[in-house]
């Protein structure tokens, strides 16, 4: 492990990086984790012919790369695709012109990292078709969401404490987005039907428009980091993906299924996955859709069982872990350093 401090973007300490953003050509995202520390030592590592790959996990680490041509470039989402949905749900002109420039450095630096590496490792074929048309490159491979089934599987019947649960990184902007939507947009027009609604918000590092969010309405818990996710899965009734802005594919989504629980989720939250709308998932767009389809689950056991039924068959089937790994190290074999 090499060390690297990475300020929260709500500390002091963001700031100068903030303020170095502006006239720097490398996207923030990207240039706050850049550490030539990493990078001296991959570079260390990969010299001693030990290794078959070199694996770059997600477009921020790609600063600490030395040898992009030996390099396998792993994609969790298009990292531009995010930027500009940033651009289209800002709330201030301020905000939508900052997004917009760094939507801009981003699609550059995004270009020029796939450009270089020897492959590129999508996770749908949505964001591999993306990626071809958006940076102009052909060495692009999907490789599906996979999940482990056996570890996500509830063993015992647990009773249900939160009726609708969110999980994910607090820290990461789509997430907070998604829940702010959620909690100012969405849970009003659930609540006029059913009061007494309860919603977990499950992931590390909330920041402190989340928190102020909680304490304002009854019934919202927020954990902060959890040393195991399951527990909040298998005692709630629904999951909820209320991603505007993401990009990639949601992992999450395929753990939930896993885990026995039905999923409510944005078009954009479930994008790039392989699914079936309103048998293994309900795909809801727009605060009262939304609304409507977290109803129709906590209203009917028999429709929520169903689904959650549907959906475990779906991943137990297809995207085990087994099967996953296979496929990429498939790529990885065909893609060794260099000698």
């Amino acid at each position: 492990a090499i060390p690297h401090a990475a300020p929260s973007r709500d500390s002091a300490g963001m700031l100068p990086q903030l303020l170095g953003s502006l006239v720097s050509s490398v996207p923030l995202a990207v240039s706050r984790y850049a550490s030539a520390q990493l990078k001296q030592a991959v570079a260390k590592l990969a010299a001693t012919g030990q290794y078959d790959s070199i694996v770059c996990d997600f477009l921020a680490g790609f600063p600490n790369v030395p040898t992009p041509g030996n390099t396998v470039l792993f994609q969790h989402n298009v990292e531009t695709t995010i930027w500009q949905r940033h651009v289209t749900q800002a709330g201030s002109a301020l905000r939508k012109r900052f997004f917009a420039m760094q939507a801009a450095k981003m699609e550059a630096y995004e270009r020029m990292a796939c450009q270089q590496s020897k492959h590129v490792i999508a996770v749908s074929e949505i964001d591999a078709k993306r990626m071809q048309e958006m940076f102009g490159i052909t060495s692009v491979t999907p490789v599906p969401t996979g999940v482990d089934v056996d570890y996500f599987r509830p063993h015992v019947a647990t009773p249900r404490t939160t009726d609708l649960v969110f999980c994910g990184s607090m820290d990461w902007m789509p997430n907070i987005d998604a829940v702010e939507h959620f909690l100012t947009e969405i849970l009003p027009l659930i609540r006029q039907q059913r009061p007494e609604t309860t919603v977990t918000i499950a992931g590390r590092s909330p920041g402190a428009s989340i928190l102020k969010l909680a304490k304002e309405l009854p019934g919202i818990t927020v954990t902060g980091t959890v040393p195991d996710m399951r527990p909040y899965l298998w005692n709630a009734g629904v999951s909820i993906v209320p991603i505007r802005v993401g990009g990639g594919t949601r992992l999450k989504v395929y753990e939930c299924m896993a885990a026995g629980l039905p999923v409510v989720s944005t078009a954009i939250g479930a994008e790039g996955l392989d699914y079936t709308n309103d048998r293994d998932i309900l795909i809801a767009d727009g605060p009262a859709n939304f609304a409507a389809a977290c109803l129709r689950l906590l209203t009917h056991d028999d429709q929520r069982n169903a689904i959650a039924q549907q959906a475990l068959d779906l991943v137990e089937s297809r995207f085990s872990w087994a099967a996953v790994t296979r496929d990429f190290e498939a790529i990885l074999e065909a893609n060794r350093i260099a000698r």
